[in-house]
């Protein structure tokens, strides 16, 4: 399974972007997938996880009702919208997934993924 994250850049705080993820290779079902991000000389941090349809979706305290997260192309896609950007969500955004759904408690730590992408860079200009 590969993952391959895009739509990063440079924005000016206030701002919005649209990052995706697309899933290729090996067929995943019924799995949860995620963001996260690492912004420089920082660990990487939780964002936002949804399960496979849909159904259960969280987020991170700071990008509540700034970011949505979703799920496309039969699981094979992972959007990120992000809105209202601030300097402080600057950041690498990485893409994740995991083998399956029966880990949702623990969606926010990164040792429960199985897949990761390469990440996208995303930079807010104050």
């Amino acid at each position: 399974v590969q993952l391959q994250a895009s739509g990063g850049g440079l924005v000016q705080a206030g701002g919005s972007l649209t990052l995706s993820c697309i899933v290729s290779g090996r067929t995943v079902n019924n799995n949860n997938m995620g963001w996260f991000r690492q912004a420089p000389g920082k660990e990487r941090v939780f964002v936002a996880a949804s399960s496979w349809a849909g159904r259960s979706i969280t987020y991170e305290d700071s990008v509540k009702g700034r970011f949505t997260i979703s799920r496309g192309d039969a699981g094979r896609m992972l959007y990120l919208q992000m809105s209202s950007l601030k300097p402080e969500d600057t950041a690498r955004y990485y893409c994740a997934s995991m083998r399956s759904s029966n880990k949702w408690i623990s969606v926010s730590r990164p040792e429960n993924y199985d897949y990761w992408g390469q990440g996208t860079l995303v930079t807010v200009s104050s």
